[in-house]
């Protein structure tokens, strides 16, 4: 099977790729609003947000698969056409600044159709790609793991299945059917669908192997066991810094969009002596492609059975609301379907972390209040990390119980469980027997009571 032409930047050897950056945005939703509109997308979603906010994190994500971006600009959408999304004149306009600056790539920060990105080529002799290729392209350069690997393989299989037309140009050729004189058999196009249909089937079936590993995996957690405490987000929130500083771990954490993209997990020791997992998981961004919602639907698992979500928020950045919207749609979207991965009431059991407090000067300076759902923080300095950890210790101590048992004096096995797995409040040694007052979680009184 032929191979698709690269959407890298990377391709000149020593010569960086100079790219554009084109936002499509419709018309302002009330008048005397200044560049803020409603986002176009052909499934019908859109987003409310500031343009310019907008743009610069698509100039974000262009830059962090080393393309220069040289060229930039806003097109107000009138009418969205079915050929090429942008205006006849718009599309012009942006011809002559392509040429002008040598643009080799240009990004479209918008969904486009198969259509559309191929009209969009021709006008512009180069190559377009589109916010969810744009993203793909992000994700196959910073998978590591298997695992990761696999999702954006069939992400990507997926996303190119509908574009084979736009891509290749042997696609029309035939090739013999069966008997003597052979036939029209089947067109390339028709053998190159098929491939990447068998090829989808078995990375859905090797994925649901992995489902099936993360499943025991917390199955044998489940049997130690530890609370996980998941940290979600939007993308370069501070997610990885964050974890770094609370567990001591050297994750890879840079100010870049999607710059770690596997999960970790690390153990971490609470103020009270109670030990939890924390897992760091892949980052959010508004219109992820719906193809990354399936396919890292095993990763996201991780946040469904998190004893507590902890949404990290980049309390600093102009569009922090939105983004706080568009993590809580993705992982509102994940409590519907047939197997919903999440379950409804995901946000009991949720805090917010409004973290980068020290771009605004300190905690102090952050409008919010240091609760039980929400803290201010620094995960770059420090400030509010220890306030946090309190937090998780009275989100955990909430579902637990106080119980007080009698052992012996040589069950010094049993007293290690109880300080390992409970909170010992009390102790006292009479007459031979060990007087230990504990809070443990349900199951872990269930389970010590059972041994």
């Amino acid at each position: 099977m032929s191979a698709p032409p690269s959407n890298s930047g990377n391709e000149t050897a020593g010569k960086p790729q100079l790219a554009a950056v084109l936002l499509p945005f419709d018309r302002p939703l009330r008048s005397g609003t200044s560049g803020e509109g409603v986002l176009p997308f052909p499934d019908g979603r859109s987003a409310t947000r500031a343009a310019e906010a907008r743009l610069a994190e698509a100039v974000g994500l262009t830059a962090s698969i080393g393309l220069t971006i040289v060229h930039t600009a806003v097109f107000p959408l009138r009418n969205r056409r079915p050929s090429t999304l942008l205006g006849e004149g718009q599309v012009e306009m942006a011809a002559a600044a392509i040429e002008e600056h040598g643009i080799g790539v240009v990004v479209v920060d918008a969904a486009l159709s198969p259509v559309q990105q191929r009209n969009l080529e021709r006008a512009w002799h180069c190559k377009v790609i589109d916010r969810t290729g744009l993203i793909l392209e992000i994700f196959g350069e910073r998978a590591r793991t298997r695992e990761g690997a696999l999702q954006v393989e069939l992400a990507h299989l997926d996303y190119q299945r509908t574009r084979l037309v736009r891509s290749w140009t042997h696609l029309e050729r035939q090739r013999g059917g069966f008997g003597f004189l052979g036939g029209p058999g089947e067109s390339q196009i028709e053998i190159d669908r098929r491939l990447i249909g068998e090829r989808i089937v078995k990375l859905k079936r090797e994925l649901e192997q992995v489902r099936r590993t993360r499943g025991l995996h917390r199955s044998a957690r489940s049997r130690v066991p530890f609370p996980v405490v998941a940290l979600v987000g939007y993308t370069n929130a501070g997610k990885s810094t964050l974890f770094n500083a609370l567990t001591g771990a050297g994750v890879y954490a840079q100010d870049q969009l999607f710059a770690t993209l596997d999960p970790t997990m690390r153990a971490i020791r609470l103020p009270s002596g109670r030990t939890v997992i924390l897992s760091d998981t892949v980052g959010f961004i508004s219109d992820l492609p719906t193809q990354l919602i399936e396919a890292f639907r095993a990763t996201l698992e991780e946040v469904a059975a998190a004893d507590i979500i902890l949404h990290v928020r980049d309390v600093a950045h102009p569009d922090t609301a939105s983004q706080r919207s568009d993590v809580i749609a993705v992982l509102n979207e994940m409590t519907t379907g047939l197997d919903p991965a999440l379950d409804e009431h995901w946000q009991e059991r949720t805090i917010e972390v409004l973290n980068k407090a020290d771009l605004l000067g300190g905690a102090e300076a952050v409008a919010g209040t240091d609760d039980a759902f929400s803290i201010v923080a620094s995960a770059l300095t420090g400030e509010g990390l220890d306030t946090l950890r309190q937090a998780l210790d009275t989100r955990l101590a909430a579902g637990m119980e106080t119980v007080e048992y009698a052992l012996s004096i040589e069950d010094g096995a049993g007293l290690a469980w109880l300080y390992q797995h409970g909170e010992v409040l009390d102790r006292a040694d009479k007459e031979g027997r060990m007087l230990v007052t504990v809070r443990l979680a349900p199951a872990d009184r269930a389970r010590f009571e059972q041994r």
